[in-house]
């Protein structure tokens, strides 16, 4: 971090409680939530989310080869070929907004172009299957089915869009990866590899995976009731793996790597939640902004209902799930359908502690731009269907 940079955060936090009026009750309890809600999210998903993410980001960038990366992700691959597996791979992760970010920081790092990316670090969040069955069974099959859809197709379309607007860019980093590149020896060959990172990626899918409703099927509740079994079985597994396979210094190298991509990463998730937390609360408790006034404003389905609504899911931090009963609650309270599915589409794929991130990660002007297009799809998205079911 540059010592501007840490003035800057050294300001902002003088300022912020020399101006601050704390003796309103108002924003005292914004103080409060903005607490608790950074509590729940390290009870929730910094152990069993982010620590796995992290490793595996760690294992990308130290035992997943520049050459694999850039056949698959980089700008020269065939684009069938790098947006379905971007695609595929982020929707399989079913991850929340903060934890695909060290998945997302690891590959863009590595080499794969920003289309590629940008596509996988939407469809984590965003194509998740369980989500997509409760939004079903809770809100209807119409905003299920259109969230389904809208899904996998904004995040093959962001990713080409973003490849359009940086595409001079893109080919000059291209350019400097393979002028750097030096051809890198696979000593345990790419099976051994995949194997090693699909076991830590496991670990992740089932230490995170989420509790079923009550209406859910018996093969979710089955699944959830021995995700930890499974988890130990798989880390027992990697242990093997890692005294097996790896030299002391690769495993060293590994951590070393992960430690970086935790540093980079935390301190900004901590600060993002924060101001989410001060801003707007958990579910179903008030802070600075109350749910009710923004369920004012996203009724019927003109263009500023639904641009609203996906400006504010794309601020809002929304736990994995819970923008379903978030939704529930703001349509009881006259949000159209159309401003719904923008906030659907917005909310699990941005947030503005992962805003903080992704700037972190590929500078201020692509993250615009990324959260431009998302805005913007998703606003499209909820007239279209506001229009199609009104």
């Amino acid at each position: 971090m540059k010592e501007r940079t840490k003035l800057f955060y050294l300001v902002g936090l003088y300022l912020a409680a020399y101006l601050v009026p704390w003796s309103d009750p108002v924003v005292r309890r914004a103080g409060l939530e903005a607490f608790l809600m950074l509590r729940e999210y390290a009870r929730e998903h910094v152990l069993f989310c982010l620590v796995p993410a992290f490793f595996i980001a760690g294992a990308i960038s130290v035992f997943v080869s520049q050459g694999a990366v850039l056949k698959y992700f980089g700008a020269k691959a065939r684009k069938i070929v790098s947006y379905t597996v971007a695609s595929v791979s982020g929707g399989v992760l079913a991850v929340c907004s903060c934890t695909v970010l060290p998945l997302f920081a690891g590959i863009y790092t590595r080499g794969a172009g920003i289309g590629p990316a940008t596509t996988f670090l939407y469809a984590g969040p965003a194509i998740n299957v369980l989500a997509v069955v409760l939004t079903a069974q809770v809100l209807g099959w119409k905003l299920g089915l259109a969230r389904a859809v809208g899904a996998v197709v904004f995040s093959v379309v962001a990713g080409l869009i973003m490849s359009a607007i940086f595409s001079r860019e893109e080919k000059a980093r291209e350019e400097a990866a393979a002028l750097n590149f030096v051809g890198e020896e696979e000593g345990r060959g790419l099976g051994k590899n995949g194997a090693f990172i699909g076991t830590l990626v496991l670990v992740l899918v089932f230490a995170a995976f989420a509790r079923p409703g009550e209406d859910a099927s018996a093969v979710w509740k089955t699944i959830f009731g021995l995700r930890w079994y499974a988890v130990a079985a798989f880390l027992v597994a990697l242990a093997w793996m890692v005294r097996s396979w790896f030299s002391r210094d690769e495993a060293v190298e590994w951590v070393d790597a992960t430690w970086e991509f935790t540093k980079q990463i935390m301190p900004l998730l901590a600060i993002g939640v924060l101001v989410a937390g001060f801003l707007l609360g958990r579910p179903g408790h008030p802070a600075l902004i109350p749910a009710e006034s923004i369920g004012r404003l996203v009724g019927g389905n003109s263009l500023w209902a639904n641009l609203f609504a996906s400006l504010a899911g794309a601020l809002m931090y929304f736990a994995t799930l819970t923008e379903v009963p978030i939704l529930q609650g703001l349509l009881g309270a006259g949000m159209g359908q159309g401003p719904a599915l923008a906030l659907l589409l917005a909310g699990p794929a941005l947030s503005l502690p992962n805003m903080l991130v992704i700037v972190s990660v590929m500078g201020v002007k692509k993250t615009a731009a990324f959260v431009a297009v998302v805005v913007v799809l998703s606003t499209t998205a909820g007239m279209i269907f506001g229009t199609l079911v009104g």
